[in-house]
């Protein structure tokens, strides 16, 4: 029989990996100071981006030699500025382990064409032996897997006295998780992950190492005006102070400001990291009593405390085909969005069938906690609902 259905509903049911949930207390009345039908090169424009890039700076606590730009086209944009501007000069390592690193893997080789190009991989729920990467090598990859909820559990893994760069694709790790700048030459992020932000911004961070292979190193094939990061063999310093290469949305840069703004207010980067581990503790805490659902990544270490994914383990289920279980997972999670308890909780298109649930600094513990028990109740409801054996 079906459980009861539970009696209270979570305050903000957002639970989607990206774009994430806004905010706590956020509302449009904190964008009424945005710089609407002005340019982003006036004055005022300028001064917004540069707020934004400082306390980003600020809560990220990006070192002083570092710089941060504003780019067009989210993280991806990012990254591809990064690896089609920085690539090509030594051999590069790709490590994948979900779906966005694979993107990555896929443009260096089948894009890019680099030859040199070594592709170390592992499944969905794990690690590749990072003991094994050569960093005389350029080397990218993601710092947490959104969608398999496996992240690096911490920097020391890449060596100080590296030869060649790292890229680090962060969009889900930065402002939950401690990323170790000086183990990073290049750090890229959307505004849409952690904070809560608005879609179509990311962001560039680049070490002096990174900046020193810009204004040395010129790749073999040409740049669109949107990747070009320097003028006359000189890095174009004006991108990391606000002046935006292409035109950024002043709405956008606001809502960003304004989640900035709240994260200082909680206590910046160690409060951010603490809401996000209260958060998945509380569905750590519900996996070890719930017989039918455990993590996707089974070593505690290397388990997203952002993109949390789940995988349901109840044998009724696991006996079912691929395709079965995938239906299923995104059956349980209908019927909880369908209530209005929980939305966008279905496993990634590419992941293996599941649940991914966001756990970011954005998120209240209590919300976490309220919709443990709906998805209690949407598991015995969908199973009820599977065929009969004969």
């Amino acid at each position: 029989m079906t459980n009861p259905m539970p009696a209270l509903r979570p305050v903000v049911p957002h639970f989607s990996s990206g774009p994430c949930a806004k905010r706590p207390g956020w509302s449009l009345q904190a964008l009424t100071d945005a710089a609407l039908g002005r340019s982003h090169r006036a004055k005022i424009g300028k001064a917004k981006l540069k707020r934004a890039i400082d306390l980003t700076r600020e809560i990220l606590e990006v070192p002083a030699d570092y710089r941060i730009g504003i780019v067009p086209a989210s993280d991806t944009g990012a990254v591809e500025m990064a690896m089609w501007s920085l690539l090509g000069q030594r051999p590069v390592t790709m490590l994948a382990w979900e779906s966005f690193g694979e993107g990555w893997v896929s443009d260096v080789v089948k894009e890019l064409k680099l030859k040199d190009a070594t592709v170390m991989k592992a499944p969905y729920g794990e690690l590749p032996d990072l003991s094994r990467v050569d960093f005389t090598n350029d080397v990218v990859f993601t710092w947490n897997g959104t969608t398999s909820g496996v992240r690096v559990p911490n920097g020391d893994w890449i060596p100080s006295d590296r030869q060649g760069l790292t890229i680090c694709d962060a969009t889900s790790a930065a402002f939950a998780q401690a990323l170790d700048f000086g183990k990073l030459d290049v750090v890229t992020f959307s505004w849409q992950k952690a904070l809560g932000g608005e879609a179509a911004h990311g962001m560039l961070i680049l070490s002096p190492r990174a900046v020193a292979r810009l204004e040395s190193y010129k790749p073999a094939w040409p740049l669109p005006k949107i990747f070009r990061m320097t003028k006359g063999g000189k890095l174009n310093e004006g991108i990391f102070e606000g002046e935006t290469i292409n035109t950024p949305s002043m709405l956008c840069v606001e809502d960003y400001l304004d989640t900035l703004q709240w994260a200082k207010s909680v206590g910046g980067l160690k409060a951010l990291i603490a809401r996000a581990d209260a958060n998945t503790k509380v569905l750590a805490d519900w996996v070890a009593r719930t017989p039918w659902i455990d993590f996707l990544a089974s070593e505690p270490s290397i388990r997203s405390n952002t993109s949390v994914c789940l995988k349901v383990v109840d044998p009724a289920i696991t006996s079912l085909s691929a395709d079965a279980q995938s239906a299923f997972a995104k059956a349980l999670a209908g019927a909880v969005e369908k209530e209005g308890a929980g939305y966008d909780l279905a496993h990634y298109r590419d992941a293996p069938a599941g649940l991914r649930i966001w756990c970011g600094a954005t998120i209240e513990a209590r919300d976490v906690e309220v919709l443990t028990q709906w998805l209690d109740w949407a598991f015995a409801k969908s199973k009820e609902a599977l065929p009969k054996a004969a």
